[in-house]
């Protein structure tokens, strides 16, 4: 079972968008690329074997911002972890964020309304920073900080299962109890989804859940999704019968991309979400065309394709 490491900037934590930029790990899934394949294959095909460039957004960055703020709250004394402070962890967080390349030209156009009230416009820095901050005291209202000590933030977990397949990803945080329960925490800037949709919401918590399971012999206790953008929290607690059909589904996806792999033939699934996707130029849903499949990159990396491979 082989395959090529993936990671995404736009969709993942900030501890994966660095792993993003390093060199190719050992072959995994992460929760953002069994979603993706789930989704839309060739988005899959696109950001995993093409990994093709896509463009940041402003929502994807602040998302990144209040995670980093979130983080570092929780390397103060417990007492200091008010919203005063949380709020003061901004501009430090920002000063770092601001470096990455692509973040600049967010900016380089504001507009007098900003981006709230027309998607398409830039905001301004200080009205962008506003908003994260309205997030960030947003997470005061579901939490008291100064009553928690985590076990671990955006801590990396991984497993292999007996078939060889590498599971990981990174977690927002993680809380032991003093008898051992564990609490696996994930923080999210949007709004909470309605009810038809908490499956698609709890899938990435599941996959945490089930590399903790094999890791520690523990099943999570609770799953906690925050979502900051309205104040409101999902929480779930899988049993261990749940795990073992969740590991089929991964397992079933991992073969459904590796046939994919081999053959080429990554489909389009044309949604909803296709308005957010930066390929529509070349997806034939669209009425684009996809690049040749890069086959010798895919061989490289250790995948098994059919595909006939140049000669390098």
């Amino acid at each position: 079972m082989t395959a090529m490491v993936e990671t995404d900037p736009q969709t993942s934590g900030p501890a994966e968008a660095v792993e993003a930029a390093a060199a190719p790990r050992r072959p995994s899934l992460s929760p953002s690329r069994a979603a993706d394949f789930k989704t839309c294959p060739l988005l899959y095909r696109f950001r995993t074997i093409d990994r093709l460039p896509e463009k940041k957004s402003l929502a994807a960055v602040r998302g990144t911002l209040v995670h980093s703020v979130l983080e570092k709250l929780y390397d103060l004394p417990a007492a200091q972890r008010t919203p005063e402070n949380a709020l003061d962890l901004v501009e430090p967080a920002w000063s770092e964020l601001r470096e990455e390349p692509g973040i600049a030209e967010l900016f380089e156009t504001s507009g007098d309304s900003g981006a709230e009230t027309d998607v398409n416009a830039p905001e301004s820095v200080e009205a962008w920073l506003a908003s994260a901050g309205k997030l960030v005291e947003k997470y005061f209202t579901l939490e008291d900080p100064r009553r928690l000590q985590p076990e671990a933030r955006e801590e990396l977990v991984e497993v292999t299962l007996p078939d060889g397949l590498l599971l990981r990803g990174y977690v927002d945080r993680l809380d032991v109890a003093p008898n051992g329960a564990l609490r696996v925490v994930d923080y999210k800037t949007g709004s909470m989804p309605r009810e038809a949709f908490e499956s698609k919401a709890l899938f990435q918590m599941k996959f945490y859940a089930l590399v903790l399971w094999r890791t520690r012999g523990v099943v999570a206790a609770q799953l906690k999704l925050l979502y900051l953008g309205d104040g409101d929290a999902l929480t779930y607690a899988p049993d261990e019968a749940e795990l073992v059909r969740f590991e089929r589904t991964l397992l079933a996806i991992w073969s459904a991309i590796e046939r994919a792999v081999e053959t080429g033939e990554f489909r389009p699934n044309k949604t909803r979400l296709c308005g957010w996707c930066d390929h529509q130029a070349l997806c034939p849903a669209w009425g684009g065309t996809p690049p040749p499949f890069p086959a010798e990159a895919a061989a490289a990396a250790g995948w098994r394709t059919t595909i006939p491979v140049t000669a390098v």
